[in-house]
């Protein structure tokens, strides 16, 4: 886990003296060295001692207090950790905690200088800080230039117009500039940026990993659901700059919302994107109780950032909140009608948007499972020969091994499922080949028929019911240990509370996250968007903005902003603006001195990161010239090796490739398993529970689906062919143009020389084996140009699928 880094404790003594402040620099020490044990969750706490709260930190027991202000020669707290007896000091050699000596000198300073106490910084009140008069016009750049200069640095020049042209299109739509659009003005270019559809497309991926967005439920079997109408919302909402508190109210809350329209109704899909386990013999309340903690769970984290699992089972370790505010949240979304029961990846309450084609082809489905399954069942009162009129119980099939019997005497052909007809057809295969292949006829319809209805299109959404379900905390989170505490719905009782005349509901509550008084919501979101733009968020650990969480080195640059946020009217285009249009965002991402700012934590340079893959696959498509660009719609099937499916689901679910646009649409429209997420993806979160903090890896082996996925090779050949067609005989022309496309500049004249001698090997070796270079030109469905020679167009393809794998090409910088 990460630990804040006390940065204050290189600073001269003199200067700690001057400015020792609670919350920066003394809750980080006792929250990571003391809080375990002496902390919130009084189950855990030893000696009597709590460190949390100045009341009893400070209290005098027995004539000894543990902080004693102004005399940390007479407190026992300075007294246990200077100690050299392995029986008394503290934090205990057992602990594996261990305080530095700086960190003991801070802590004898503090309570010298009157120990002030203080609230962790972000549970104080969102106030708007002064900005500083340096001369900056963006107030970002204002708060940036003011801590640089602290540490005697400036800040860098700024990038080249090629380079900040791609990093803040790849930043705001997810894809490169196109040529067209590499000329003119970087202002005029944000505003087209901010006004592209593509703007919802690129903004929704980080929605979506932190909804748990999938197109399955998980777990074994992983049934189908069809919740892309929200992931189409979520865009629509996006590119219609929605105000964040609306888009928060509508999600948590929008079916309680005055004449709910349909839409509202839609956005409330939110909070049943999690997983849904139907496993046999899971038991339903189980499975419902699991949900609801997801709820509680995502919620906390998308919003106010706080670690509330860790409450589900005793009070929290570190952080003011205890299981009783846990379960206050937990029954607010204990209300709905969701029972828990069955596999069904549209389980109630859902709204029926289906088409009168997708109830068509359900029909269809149902028919022909009818007509088939009479031709089983004639065949089987030849097969299980038995008195007239009697069930095929009274038939040697009842003498079946293993589950056959069931599957078989017991359960007519109609009713019969995918599992039972595949244990049938295996039985029966070499022992009757006519009845084991009319089986295999009935289970391919079967199949057709849970495709069919499933991919009706229903969405789960949230609803209340009428008469409450009542809510008692449990016992170490066990769904079936429920202790006798009755709760009802509250906000923690650190943060401020909900106004009296508030619904006690979900509206309720969401109001209560994006209303001003609330500490947290507004520093929680810009700190994502920070982090999606600078790799890092202002705050390191964007999931937990607790005592255990960072501190923040720009902290008043964090409250400026959520305080714009919030008196923009939580306008998100706005803000965005505003960083990609700040020169902190513009500098040069050249590393001019690491050692003063090796993380780039104070800012001194653009931001440079390797890109996500599914930011990498677009770009490919997109260069190329093979992406569709089409919002919205099902969830597609582009390429994926064979088997993969297979292998994760027993065979039960079998990968049917799309062809045509559906092979080139954005990753976003890519469907997604939850057991076995697009494999094309390396570095994503699995989507099985909420992530707000993106993965981000860069290892050799990511080169085995750049270098080899039929996508990305398929780009190469299409990236060649537009290049060659445009500069037919004209090397130097299509190689700057395959590198302008691919990195948003001219390579330099070293540089195409090196891809002339590359160049020259390719073609040599194409020619060599014009076998190997046909096989290269077939990977993908997209047809080529056969007018272009069979061998140049081959050795092209090998140099831009090189193009598309430099740093450079996989890199924003």
């Amino acid at each position: 886990m990460f630990r804040p880094a006390l940065v204050l404790l290189c600073l001269p003594s003199a200067l700690l003296a001057a400015g020792i402040d609670f919350s920066r620099d003394i809750q980080p020490i006792l929250s990571d060295k003391c809080y375990f044990c002496h902390g919130p969750d009084a189950k855990e706490r030893k000696g009597d001692l709590r460190l949390d709260v100045e009341k009893e930190a400070k209290a005098v027991k027995d004539g000894v207090a543990a902080i004693l202000p102004g005399k940390s020669h007479e407190s026992s707290l300075i007294e246990r950790i200077f100690s050299d007896d392995p029986d008394e000091v503290m934090p205990t050699p057992k602990s594996n905690r261990k305080l530095t000596e700086a960190q003991k000198q801070l802590l004898k300073q503090w309570i010298d200088q009157g120990a002030k106490w203080g609230t962790h910084w972000a549970f104080e009140r969102i106030e708007r800080p002064k900005v500083p008069a340096n001369g900056a016009k963006n107030p970002i750049d204002a708060f940036v230039r003011a801590k640089l200069a602290e540490k005697g640095m400036k800040p860098s020049p700024k990038a080249t117009p090629g380079t900040l042209l791609r990093r803040v299109s790849l930043d705001l739509i997810g894809l490169p500039p196109a040529p067209d659009d590499m000329k003119g003005d970087y202002a005029k270019a944000v505003e087209r940026l901010l006004d592209s559809p593509q703007f919802g497309e690129r903004w929704a991926w980080d929605w979506l990993d932190a909804a748990r967005y999938a197109d399955t439920n998980g777990y074994q079997g992983d049934p189908e659901r069809t919740m892309w109408p929200w992931r189409d919302w979520v865009v629509k909402a996006i590119n219609e700059n929605m105000p964040y508190d609306q888009f928060t109210i509508w999600q948590l809350a929008g079916d309680l919302l005055p004449n709910a329209t349909k839409e509202q109704m839609l956005a409330t899909g939110f909070n049943r994107n999690h997983m849904i386990n139907g496993e046999g013999g899971r038991i339903a309340e189980e499975t419902r109780v699991e949900n609801v903690m997801d709820r509680v769970e995502t919620t906390s984290t998308v919003w106010l950032g706080l670690t509330m699992g860790c409450s589900k089972c005793h009070d929290h370790k570190f952080d003011p909140l205890t299981m009783r505010d846990y379960y206050a949240l937990y029954d607010v979304f204990n209300q709905t009608s969701e029972d828990g029961k069955g596999r069904s990846g549209q389980a109630a309450p859902a709204m029926d948007i289906s088409t009168p084609a997708e109830l068509e082809r359900a029909k269809k489905a149902g028919e022909r499972v009818n007509a088939i399954a009479a031709e089983v069942e004639a065949f089987e009162l030849k097969k299980f020969p038995r008195p007239e009129g009697k069930p095929l119980t009274e038939s040697d099939a009842i003498k079946l091994p293993g589950n056959l019997p069931a599957y078989i005497a017991k359960t007519e052909p109609k009713k019969r499922g995918v599992d039972t007809l595949l244990e049938a057809v295996s039985y029966f295969k070499d022992k009757d080949a006519e009845y084991s292949k009319l089986l295999q006829k009935l289970l391919a319809a079967v199949r057709e028929k849970v495709s069919a209805t499933t991919n009706v299109t229903k969405v789960m959404v949230m609803d209340t019911l009428a008469q409450p379900r009542e809510t008692f905390m449990l016992e170490k989170g066990a769904y079936d240990k429920p202790t006798t505490t009755k709760v009802s719905f509250t906000v923690p009782a650190s943060l401020p509370p909900m106004p009296k005349d508030a619904p006690n509901n979900r509206l309720g509550l969401a109001e209560w996250i994006v209303s001003r008084d609330n500490p947290l919501t507004a520093r929680v979101t810009v700190n994502r968007f920070w982090q999606a733009f600078f790799g890092v968020g202002l705050v390191k650990t964007a999931e937990d903005f607790g005592v255990q969480g960072e501190s923040p080195l720009h902290r008043e640059l964090l409250d400026w902003l959520a305080a714009e946020f919030i008196e923009s009217l939580w306008d998100v285009k706005a803000l965005m603006r505003l960083i990609v249009t700040s020169e902190t965002y513009q500098q040069s991402s050249k590393v001019m001195d690491a050692q003063l700012d090796p993380e780039n934590r104070l800012l001194s340079r653009g931001p440079r990161f390797r890109m996500p893959s599914w930011m990498i696959r677009d770009q490919a498509l997109f260069v190329s010239g093979l992406m569709k660009e089409q919002l919205g719609g099902p969830s597609v099937k582009p390429y994926q090796p064979e088997g993969i499916w297979e292998e994760a689901t027993f065979g039960k679910k079998s990968y049917v490739q799309d062809h045509g646009d559906s092979l080139y649409r954005r990753t976003l429209y890519t469907f997604w398993r939850r057991i076995v997420g697009p494999t094309m993806l390396f570095d994503n979160s699995a989507r099985q529970v909420c992530t707000v903090k993106a993965t981000r890896t860069n290892t050799p082996l990511q080169a085995l689906v750049t270098m080899n996925d039929i996508t990305f090779v398929e780009a190469a050949r299409a990236l060649a062919q537009r290049v060659l067609l445009a500069n037919r005989g004209n090397d130097d022309a299509a190689m700057v143009q395959a590198f302008l496309l691919v990195t948003c500049r001219a390579p330099a004249v070293a540089e195409i020389a090196l891809m002339k001698t590359q160049l020259a090997k390719l073609r040599t070796e194409q020619g060599r084996d014009r076998t190997a270079a046909v096989k290269l030109l077939t990977v993908g469905e997209s047809k080529r140009d056969e007018s272009l020679d069979l061998v140049e167009h081959a050795a092209w393809t090998s140099l831009c699928l090189m193009l598309l794998n430099l740093d450079e090409a996989v890199t924003k910088e």
